[in-house]
């Protein structure tokens, strides 16, 4: 068996995290799982290129089966406390105020969130382990909420490395761990029998999934944990977050997959725009407008939702709605009241085509979500009951763009110049939840913002003041926003400003901004002056 070898400084407390015990466990995860998952990722790059290539995704014939087959269901929240009633889940990092804020707030789930929300420092990510371990034990001042909202964690995708910590196998070979498998399993091992002790359960939401095979790997995953800690089968409830392309096509097969375990799919609404851009970024076809414009009211994100309404109500599992990242706390009142208005009619928009609750960025809108999911529920805690036979929309329905103005903006380009620099800036400083542009901005609009330039840029989109977008009138453009912004001693903009050319305007697209700023920049942010060995 491996060992796991620390590679950054113990701070006061992560010994508590960072015992011999749980790097066991975490060691045993991939000594079982490591090489699937290399296989699996090696998956996602042939698909990708199979996309930009011209072969679009399709619902799969060799799992036609499963979708006929209308017998089975998914676990749902019977035997999961605390995931009966979901109508508003608060979403965000986890540092101790935000955590302290998010357990006070009157949301019925909060998601505690290692991946999008999270700048993966060494502190952070252990930190945030150590601030949920004193949570979870009421051990965390401030605290004073009765009715806390039931906690899941979100750990990292698949494809996010952990460099701090280093698998070393039998030969004394080094390599680093996944940051899915370390954030999954710190977690579990230290809080999943707490949880059930508190009437609770080790709930999690599993993000960027491509394929039904990936969730395959994940349920592989929760059997395996839960045999090693003792726990009954199905202790484990999940969902899925459905914000790629592929996974669109295969809902139901990720249900399949994770049916002992699964809660139910959460529409994840910047990420899957952002893997559109991804994806279908070699097509003139599918060059998007200004992302201001990107709506959950578009056709093909409406068809992608009621899609997913469908599929889950058939199959018992509940419908997740997208995320609102308002601030509250913008000074300007009247602002803030026009954007909580187009909130509220966004969330009755999902409360009524079936959506069983919502998300939210910030713990003042919760109140709001819930005035519109009460007045759609009542007592009720969901709508499972909400079988629309109309809202089963087909592949064309979700890869169609026809009509779409594609109108790109002088602004349009410079707001996502200041958004994807101002949050990388912000991200390599350790700050993953980032107030920018009047919204909370998160790694999912980073993407979106940098990638449509990307896109701009290759199919020479002529702008609303006439102008070609080219790569020097980008950098025109960015000097002139960065010429404005207020620099500090301590900002990160050089390295930001590098990540952007590198990520949006050189001829290769990084398939994730945050995988070369992690590598090449947020690692070495750790003193490297000595190895901690566990």
């Amino acid at each position: 068996m491996s060992h796991i070898k620390i590679n950054a400084p113990i701070e006061p407390g992560f010994d508590t995290i960072l015992s011999e015990s749980a790097l066991n466990f975490v060691a045993a995860l991939h000594d079982r799982f490591s090489d699937r998952l290399g296989k699996l990722l090696g998956v996602r790059g042939r698909q990708a290129q199979s996309i930009r290539n011209g072969t679009f995704p399709r619902f799969t014939p060799d799992t036609a089966g499963i979708r006929a087959n209308t017998s089975w269901k998914v676990a749902g929240a019977t035997g999961a406390p605390g995931l009966e009633d979901r109508r508003v889940e608060l979403t965000g990092p986890v540092s101790e105020p935000e955590v302290v804020a998010a357990l006070n707030s009157r949301a019925k789930v909060w998601l505690a969130d290692l991946e999008d929300a999270t700048s993966p420092t060494w502190a952070n990510v252990i930190g945030g382990q150590l601030n949920l371990f004193n949570a979870i034990r009421g051990n965390l001042p401030g605290v004073n909420n009765r009715q806390q909202p039931t906690i899941g964690l979100r750990p990292r995708g698949w494809h996010l490395p952990e460099k701090h910590l280093l698998r070393v196998d039998d030969q004394g070979r080094q390599s680093e761990t996944s940051g899915a498998m370390v954030d999954f399993g710190l977690y579990f091992f230290h809080n999943a029998r707490r949880l059930v002790d508190n009437g609770s359960g080790p709930y999690f939401y599993l993000p960027k999934l491509e394929s039904f095979r990936e969730a395959r790997l994940w349920n592989e995953i929760f059997v395996f944990a839960q045999d090693y800690m003792g726990l009954p089968q199905g202790t484990i409830r999940a969902t899925a977050h459905i914000e790629t392309i592929t996974a669109v096509f295969q809902m139901e097969e990720i249900l399949w997959e994770l049916r002992d375990h699964c809660a139910g799919l959460n529409a994840a609404g910047w990420d899957y725009l952002f893997s559109l851009v991804k994806n279908f970024r070699n097509s003139p076809k599918w060059v998007l407008p200004d992302r201001e414009h990107l709506t959950m009211g578009l056709p093909l994100l409406q068809a992608f939702a009621d899609r997913l309404v469908s599929t889950c109500h058939r199959r018992g599992a509940h419908a997740i709605g997208t995320m609102s990242n308002l601030m509250t706390t913008h000074p300007d009142r009247e602002f803030v009241a026009a954007e909580l208005e187009q909130m509220r009619e966004d969330k009755a928009r999902e409360a009524s085509r079936g959506f069983d609750g919502t998300w939210v960025a910030e713990p003042g809108l919760v109140d709001y979500a819930l005035e519109v999911f009460d007045a759609a529920l009542g007592d009720k805690p969901n709508q499972l009951d909400n079988r629309r036979v109309d809202a089963h929309a087909c592949a064309e329905h979700m890869l169609d763009v026809s009509g779409l103005d594609t109108t790109v903006t002088e602004e349009g380009v410079r707001l996502n110049i200041r958004v994807a620099i101002g949050y990388m800036n912000e991200w390599l400083g350790g700050n993953g939840n980032v107030a920018l542009e009047n919204l909370l901005e998160d790694a999912s609009t980073a993407e979106i913002s940098r990638s449509q330039i990307w896109q701009w840029i290759r199919h020479s989109v002529t702008l609303d003041n006439g102008k070609q977008l080219t790569r020097d009138l980008v950098e025109r453009y960015m000097g002139e926003e960065l010429a404005v912004i207020e620099r500090h001693p301590a900002d990160h903009y050089t390295e930001a400003v590098e990540i952007f050319r590198k990520s949006a305007l050189e001829e290769d697209f990084p398939e994730f901004l945050t995988m070369p700023a992690y590598s090449d920049h947020l690692v070495d942010r750790v003193s490297k002056g000595t190895v901690y060995a566990a």
